[in-house]
């Protein structure tokens, strides 16, 4: 049987990082071929089942990648007689030939949070997330198999269209995140003492400007003694605003703004931070939420789901609308060592339940199984 994954929209971050560990759990299925296209900065295990290809037009750019999608993709899979065609991406540009399902995966949550859509201005985004939703709905509603990453997900999209097989299967997290029995080096760029640290890209719907806000309310004394550490990009306007506010409140020395940091370089932070701190309200599967548990540290954070689903009680919630109630969550925090403690515990057990291989091996049960359907014509 053959799986072609058209994983060319895969440029960077998650999307690339799911690959990487689905790649890792190959089945051992000697009838199995993988057909891959992907980026040239998707890097690709040397492995006896694993086959990449390079298309023949510059697919860097989306609309000349729709293009190949539509008109070239399917005399390949034709060719190569692809029993399925996975699109992780959530877009689903191509018309399988006959014998060929498709599968495809629901991870983008933006196009179908209007809170956040309305945030944007007009312009090529807003209206290349309108596109998205549309796309992404007609993908999920005619493929074979569509794999969503939480409940929340699943919940949102079933209440908007039919899905003929729809299956939860969440990301795992990467060992290298598992710091809560090891003590790896602290950074020497991090402050002197414990912090409170938060870990996301600046955006609107990350809420970095109502958790600096919180973070002023807090008496003097926690302040000095617990600095907020931010890390994320800052190439959005928001990164500007939330640095305009921490110089309007006099916060310069104890909220320290860090920029991005290598992904591979964040774990010590999770794991030394004497709190973690998340407060998205717009996600599909929460990572960062995921990793800064596997460290084992305690955590605050956003009450808007899918968080809930995926922190349960190894965590304490707040709005990530409301200064007031994020102050306040964070005051009860830092002056309750015992609650802490539990919530570390908690932590702990709540991230073994995410785990790539368990994630990798549910996700090639159902490709496969979708592969067999194919053969036989089901």
């Amino acid at each position: 049987m053959k799986i072609v994954f058209n994983a060319l929209s895969a440029r960077l971050g998650g999307g690339q990082t799911y690959l990487i560990n689905l790649f890792q759990f190959v089945p051992d299925n000697e009838d199995l071929e993988i057909l891959v296209f992907a980026p040239a900065s998707l890097k690709l295990p040397d492995h006896p089942r694993i086959r990449r290809a390079e298309p023949a037009w510059p697919t860097e750019n989306p609309v000349v990648r729709a293009l190949w999608e539509k008109w070239v993709l399917p005399g390949i899979l034709k060719a190569e007689k692809a029993d399925v065609l996975f699109c992780p991406g959530g877009v689903v540009g191509t018309r399988a030939p006959s014998g060929c399902k498709v599968a495809t995966m629901f991870r983008n949550m933006i196009p179908f949070d209007m809170r956040v859509r309305k945030s944007i201005p007009f312009g090529l985004q807003r209206v290349r997330n309108w596109l998205l939703n549309r796309i992404m709905l007609k993908s999920m509603s005619e493929a074979n198999l569509t794999i969503f990453i939480s409940n929340y997900a699943r919940e949102v999209i079933e209440s908007l269209t039919s899905i003929k097989k729809p299956v939860t299967i969440p990301h795992g997290i990467g060992t290298v995140f598992r710091t809560h029995a090891a003590n790896p080096i602290r950074p020497d760029f991090l402050p002197d003492g414990p912090y409170i640290l938060y870990v996301s890209r600046f955006d609107v719907y990350k809420h970095h400007y109502e958790v600096v806000n919180a973070y002023a309310t807090l008496p003097q004394e926690l302040r000095e003694q617990f600095p907020l550490i931010l890390v994320g990009e800052t190439n959005l306007p928001e990164a500007e605003r939330v640095k305009s506010l921490v110089s309007t409140l006099g916060l310069e020395k104890q909220v320290l703004i860090l920029g991005a940091i290598p992904y591979k370089s964040l774990p010590p932070l999770y794991h030394h931070a004497y709190l973690n701190l998340f407060a998205s309200s717009c996600e599909n599967c929460p990572n960062i939420l995921l990793e800064a548990l596997a460290s084992g540290r305690p955590m605050i954070c956003s009450n808007v789901m899918p968080m809930p689903e995926f922190g349960a009680d190894a965590a304490l919630y707040f709005s990530p609308f409301d200064s007031k109630d994020i102050g306040n969550v964070l005051r009860e925090a830092l002056l309750s060592p015992n609650l802490l403690n539990k919530l570390s515990a908690a932590a702990v057990v709540q991230s073994d339940k995410f785990d790539w291989e368990k994630t990798s091996r549910k996700t090639w049960f159902e490709l496969l199984t979708l592969a067999e359907c194919s053969k036989t014509g089901a």
